[in-house]
């Protein structure tokens, strides 16, 4: 029987065999797009799914037994994901969407190269079609533009992209940064007319000022009316918002001294930017906020006073937490499940398990019904102090009250069900999201699992799960990249941290400095100068296109 690293030194690829950036049709990069890309998931090997059976395959590995939940490997469309058209024809849905899937993943390069490639697509495009693809794809901005384009570009006779697809690319060209294309989408979409919408420049205004754009972003604002969308005190509070959640609540008091003059605030106003100065712990601040609210006339509200019990929460402060509580009390504005779900889930955060149960049963008490986020906090108290029966109790709990999960009551069971080993368990948790469909997998859901997988070095099955996040419309974002490449490499498997590297580089991801910097180090203690020259020229690749994509915008402010 072969050994595992054995195995997979056969299968993969060295790195110095091909250079993804000048040949796209290389060995590897076609080994990873046959795991990350690929529309149906790998095939997992025989010694996977059955380790322990008699007539065991020649490549089996004897010292790796852990077998995948049956239900986990089915990956078959669903019949209610049918399209019925107006002649009557039914096509599946999955079929048109992998299709598409598959000729992207193979022309990766530039936005023109997919256009070109999907110009000999006869497939019908509709609104679940186009969303469906920009959402498989919303971490490859060169993709998602690229296919958007060709479903823009009217080759289907009387059919037009809808406000939420426009909106969508929007969003993805603004997470990657190439604010010339994202501005220049939003004045196509106002010269169509009836496209731009607050939500469109809510998406605008909220990816610059997570990119540090602190001017542009308010600048945004200002030029709403030139876009068709109204400056009003709702679009104001937005603007707020945004920039009092992305680290500059300064700003936003800055622009709310401006504007009140000409846009009259509402209590919204207050309660964004007392929530801003709580978020930067600058209690004095957000006091101050709630003293000119109360002087113009506003009423703080139980939204008001949970962002004041949150910050003492985040300060571990819970004495002033019950003080504050005490003074609602006093006020006539009673805490909500909202409220008491922040203290259950910072007491936690501070092992207090009994006070968290305290305040829980405080909470019924007074009549408030626990709702999903509630019972998410509670899980994640009982699995933070190591009471895994416990957090599975509640789970169980909440069907018999029939009180739904969602997905992130799945994404903290998997969580702490990881970091008690007990990895069988994630996985059945997994594979009873995708097999009832109560609630959509994210990357958060996978990451554990991943993280687990990379320190056990369970390659195979990292690929499998790759294959399964794409099938379901979930886009490898940089974090997940990241996750993989580190881990790997600190675990001595340099060939798929490669492979990954490459990957990420040709999605437009840059990669982060300390990670380049590790694989680099561990190709060096290796001796694998080849495969380290091409990583050395994927970065460089990436930080070229990272450059060009802000000299463009740049050029697009000036």
């Amino acid at each position: 029987m072969i050994p595992f690293r054995q195995f997979f030194a056969r299968v993969v690829v060295p790195l110095e065999f091909t250079h993804a950036r000048k040949n796209k049709g290389g060995i590897l990069y076609s080994f990873c797009n046959q795991f990350c890309h690929s529309v149906y998931s790998p095939k997992l090997p025989y010694w996977f799914l059955n380790p322990k059976a008699n007539n065991s395959d020649p490549n089996s590995i004897s010292d790796d037994e852990f077998v995948l939940p049956d239900k986990l490997v089915p990956l078959n469309p669903k019949k209610n994901n049918d399209i019925t058209w107006d002649d009557g024809s039914t096509i599946d849905f999955h079929a048109e969407i992998n299709e598409i899937a598959q000729i992207l993943s193979s022309n990766v390069g530039s936005p023109e190269s997919v256009l070109l490639s999907l110009r000999r697509c006869d497939i019908k495009v509709s609104d679940g079609l186009v969303n469906k693809v920009l959402c498989r794809f919303s971490n490859d901005w060169m993709c998602a533009f690229g296919f958007f384009m060709w479903a823009r570009a009217g080759m289907q006779p009387g059919y037009n992209l809808s406000p939420e697809s426009y909106n969508t690319m929007v969003d993805i060209l603004g997470k990657f940064k190439q604010f010339d294309l994202m501005w220049g989408l939003i004045g196509e979409m106002a010269k169509i007319g009836g496209l731009v919408s607050l939500e469109t420049m809510k998406k605008a205004m909220r990816r610059l000022a997570r990119a540090g754009w602190w001017i542009e972003t308010i600048n945004a604002f200002k030029e709403f009316e030139r876009f068709g969308v109204k400056r009003d005190a709702l679009a104001m509070n937005a603007l707020l918002d945004i920039l009092s959640k992305e680290r500059s609540v300064r700003r936003a008091h800055e622009v709310f001294v401006e504007m009140k003059g000409q846009i009259p605030p509402d209590g919204a106003t207050f309660n964004c930017l007392i929530h801003g100065w709580c978020k930067a712990r600058k209690l004095d601040r957000a006091y101050e906020t709630l003293k000119e609210m109360r002087e113009l006339g506003f009423a703080p509200c139980v939204i008001t006073y949970t962002s004041l019990l949150e910050a003492y929460c985040l300060d571990k402060n819970f004495a002033m937490v019950i003080s504050i509580l005490e003074e609602m009390q006093k006020e006539g504005c009673a805490p909500n499940v909202i409220t008491y779900t922040i203290i259950v889930h910072s007491l936690g955060k501070a092992k207090q398990t009994k006070e968290a149960m305290r305040i829980y049963q405080k909470m019924k008490t007074e009549g408030i019904v626990p709702d999903t986020s509630c019972y998410n906090s509670l899980i994640y108290t009982f699995g933070r102090a190591g009471k895994l029966s416990d957090a599975y109790n509640l789970f169980n709990e909440m069907n018999e009250k029939k009180i739904a999960p969602d997905t992130r009551t799945y994404n903290t069971l998997i969580s702490i069900t990881c970091d008690h080993g007990e990895i069988a368990n994630a996985l059945k948790l997994l594979a009873k999201m995708s097999e009832e469909n109560l609630c959509k997998p994210e990357t958060r859901t996978y990451f554990p699992i991943l993280k687990f997988c990379c320190k056990m070095g369970w390659v195979k099955i990292i690929l499998f799960l790759l294959g399964h996040m794409f099938r379901r419309d979930i886009s490898i974002d940089l974090g997940t990249y990241t996750l993989l490449i580190n881990r790997l490499c600190r675990n001595g498997y340099l060939a798929q941290s490669c492979m990954f590297f490459e990957e990420m580089v040709l999605k437009g991801l840059v990669p982060k400095e300390d990670t380049y910097n590790r694989l680099i180090e561990s190709l060096e203690r290796r001796e694998m100068d080849e495969a380290k020259k091409k990583v050395e020229e994927l970065m460089t690749d990436a930080q070229n296109m990272r450059g060009f994509g802000n000299l463009a915008s740049n050029m697009t402010k000036s």
